[in-house]
């Protein structure tokens, strides 16, 4: 009995030893991944890759019982790779347009856990800042489920040099918040961004609150800090509350239960990965009769199915527009090429913006 057992703890002390040599080889291929990651703005967390790796994994063991104790060794090799790759995010710079509180910084810090969020005056300011280098990724919004499109961006995108690499979805949750020792018969008037109170409108006539406006939902938490008075509420995010010390005397007091902003990741190189399989197009078209719908019909025509279809004007030019169009499927396919040289046909401008993966919550 006890030379099996010396034999056994020989075997694992060999086995442990080659493990711990595979061990530090796959951490330096997680370090190669994180670049990648970095150098093209993608999340460390890729919920897609994982599941394609422990399917393909299972089929390495036959028995049956062992096989699922190797798909939780394979999740928490996994947990462990993502850990290190966010020590190494925390150098990544994360512009954003607001202050901290605000929705962007919410979703950047959601998409971008570890990575260093920097505040910009506006849109354009965080757009440049990666365009310069100053910042690896923005994450800007596109799209409010409420407000509709945050045009801001989508003309920066249509100009610029920077593409999309990931569309996140942000569920926006609005709470009253209020001072510490502060309830809610206490306030009588609440202050936010104008879009915020509008979603909040039958809970704010509920409470007969009267109503200020701010140039966003956590400058209106930082006024209300500032001011020190029970009687003064904020409408913003339980995220904003903890960052300004204040206290959610009443959650998702929003009237719209499906208020949702997109956000897009930016950086200066397209993505390249096998979890987003939708794409970004963005063109302008000939001006002739029919040239919109001969477009579209193409499009259509490489089985292509067309989830996002926006006209925006172009600034230099009176009553002409442009196109931001959204679809199912990569164009880096033989047919994706084929529809590409078939709408250049038709377009004056067009161009592959961006890829990502549709629905994706944040």
């Amino acid at each position: 009995m006890a030379n099996k057992l010396e034999e056994a703890r020989k075997i694992i002390n060999e086995v442990d030893s080659k493990m711990a040599e595979l061990f530090i080889e796959r951490m330096r291929a997680a370090e190669m991944v994180y670049e990648h990651k970095k150098e093209f703005g993608l999340p460390i967390l890729d919920q897609i890759r994982e599941n394609q790796v422990i399917e393909k994994n299972m089929e390495l063991i036959e028995d049956e019982v062992l096989k699922g104790y190797y798909i939780d060794y394979i999740k928490n090799m996994m947990s462990i790779s993502r850990a290190y790759q966010y020590r190494m995010q925390s150098g990544l710079k994360v512009a954003y347009s607001g202050v901290e509180g605000a929705f962007a910084h919410i979703a950047a810090g959601r998409i971008f856990p570890e990575g260093n969020r920097i505040s910009y005056r506006d849109f354009k300011a965080a757009y440049d800042s990666v365009v310069s280098g100053e910042s690896d990724v923005a994450v800007l919004p596109i799209e409010n489920s409420y407000a509709g499109e945050v045009g801001q961006t989508i003309d920066l995108i249509f100009s610029g040099t920077l593409f999309v690499n990931g569309i996140y979805e942000l569920e926006i949750r609005q709470n009253l918040l209020g001072v510490p020792g502060a309830t809610v018969e206490d306030i009588k008037k609440v202050v936010s961004h104008p879009q915020a109170l509008s979603q909040c409108h039958d809970y704010i006539e509920l409470k007969k609150f009267e109503t200020e406006e701010a140039n966003n939902t956590a400058l209106a938490a930082k006024s209300v800090v500032e001011a020190n008075d029970k009687s003064l509420g904020a409408i913003a995010s339980v995220e904003t509350a903890e960052i300004y010390g204040l206290k959610v005397l009443a959650t998702d007091i929003n009237k719209s239960g499906e208020n949702t902003t997109r956000f897009a990741v930016l950086s200066r190189v397209p993505a390249k990965t096998t979890s987003f399989s939708n794409s970004v197009l963005m063109f302008t078209v000939k001006h002739e009769a029919g040239s919109l719908a001969k477009a579209i019909s193409i499009i259509g025509k490489y089985g292509y199915n067309m989830t996002t279809l926006r006209s925006r004007p172009l600034k230099k030019h009176s009553w002409q527009y442009y196109f931001y169009i959204e679809i199912s499927g990569l164009t880096d396919t033989e047919e994706g090429k084929q529809m590409m040289d078939d709408l250049s046909r038709v377009c004056d401008q067009l161009k592959v913006v961006g890829t990502f993966a549709p629905h994706v919550q944040i």
